[in-house]
């Protein structure tokens, strides 16, 4: 065989695998960038629906605490918040979210709290129904935040 031919088959060889090389690594680091904006898209969904959460559930709340009678509109929109966090959001998060979905039901049928009453419960940390919702949801941006890493 000729050198010539050897050392042109060597060159396209060598360009081929430079080429593909290149291309290989653009698209490992846009998959690596689609991820990580994903990741971040989710980060700032979950949070704004547990914003929303939290704001609707201490609306129901204190509602129930005052009143018997249940405001349905604002139960309706904290129960889809609950169904949108048991696709979205881990496990942990949507059983706490339901918990505090019954509580709050359970209290439009106890009798309504005076002021004092409501106070009384300040006091001593019962009103705090958000608590271990809180935990779950910092535990699983925990836990997305260590799938960054």
């Amino acid at each position: 065989m000729n050198a010539s031919i050897i050392s042109a088959l060597a060159a396209l060889v060598g360009a081929a695998i430079g080429g593909l090389t290149s291309v290989l690594a653009s698209w490992l680091t846009q998959r690596t960038q689609v991820r990580a904006e994903w990741r971040a898209h989710d980060r700032v969904r979950r949070q704004e629906l547990y914003k929303g959460f939290i704001e609707e559930a201490t609306r129901c709340y204190v509602d129930a605490l005052q009143h018997s009678k249940p405001d349905l509109n604002a139960l309706g929109s904290l129960y889809a918040k609950i169904g949108r966090m048991r696709i979205q959001s881990s496990r942990d998060v949507a059983d706490e979210a339901d918990v505090i979905g019954r509580k709050i039901v359970d209290s439009y049928l106890a009798p309504d709290k005076s002021f004092l009453e409501i106070r009384e419960m300040l006091a001593d940390g019962s009103v705090d129904i958000l608590n271990n919702f809180s935990d779950a949801c910092r535990a699983e941006f925990a836990s997305l935040r260590a799938q960054l890493d």
